[in-house]
């Protein structure tokens, strides 16, 4: 099976190597995309490149944190089987409210206008604080600021009706894990999958991301 992996907007795509391995080792295909491209690109150029990286047939579309903007759009791109929200922002499908709108019941507070790729110490704080020394030293190399506008602004569409996987992070120090749970049921009609891990799980609990993106462990 292939996996596309679509980056946050706090990291590159090196971000996704470990559970890139496993992947591979348990004889999957994953390819972790690359949203990095020239300024000005409007949301259905995002798109476009992310469809552009992939050469195969239905995927799952694997997405981090402020990715799950583009989620729902690059799945349907690439007619992917399933989507799988990391830790991931659920765009409001029914009210079409933008990730800026609903940033203040979404973030934690203290997360506001942090910029982790400017402050290591902070992104250890917000974002890796949950992971070894080891781990936490790849993190930080992976780190890379990917915050276009028109991300932030973009209107939420139709709900998708690719089926979903939801992960929440139980101690995520970034998005309120509340929230998530309750955007998890009432706009995609899935109960959460719960992991005792931070905003990046993918890093520090790379095998139990990796499982449940096998089918190890589903969602209830």
């Amino acid at each position: 099976m292939d996996f596309v992996l679509v980056h946050g907007t706090t990291q590159s795509p090196a971000g996704w190597g470990r559970v890139a391995k496993l992947l591979t080792a348990a004889g999957h295909r994953p390819i972790a995309v690359d949203l990095l491209t020239p300024a000005g690109l409007q949301f259905e150029g995002y798109v476009q490149h992310a469809r552009d990286q992939y050469d195969g047939e239905r995927p799952v579309v694997v997405a981090h944190s402020g990715a799950g903007v583009l989620l729902p759009a690059i799945a349907e791109a690439l007619d992917a089987r399933a989507m799988v929200w990391v830790a991931a922002y659920i765009p409001d499908f029914a009210g079409g409210r933008s990730l800026r709108d609903e940033a203040p019941a979404l973030l934690e507070p203290d997360w506001i206008g942090v910029d982790p790729a400017a402050d290591p110490a902070k992104a250890s704080e917000f974002l890796f604080h949950d992971c070894d020394p080891e781990t936490e030293r790849l993190a930080l190399d992976s780190l890379r600021l990917f915050d276009p506008a028109v991300l932030a602004s973009h209107p939420a569409g139709a709900a998708p009706e690719i089926p979903s996987t939801v992960i929440v992070s139980t101690r995520d120090r970034t998005l309120r894990p509340d929230w998530m749970r309750r955007a998890a049921r009432e706009r995609l009609g899935v109960t959460a999958i719960e992991i005792d891990a931070g905003h990046c799980p993918h890093m520090s609990r790379p095998a139990e991301i990796s499982g449940i993106l096998t089918g190890s462990r589903r969602s209830a």
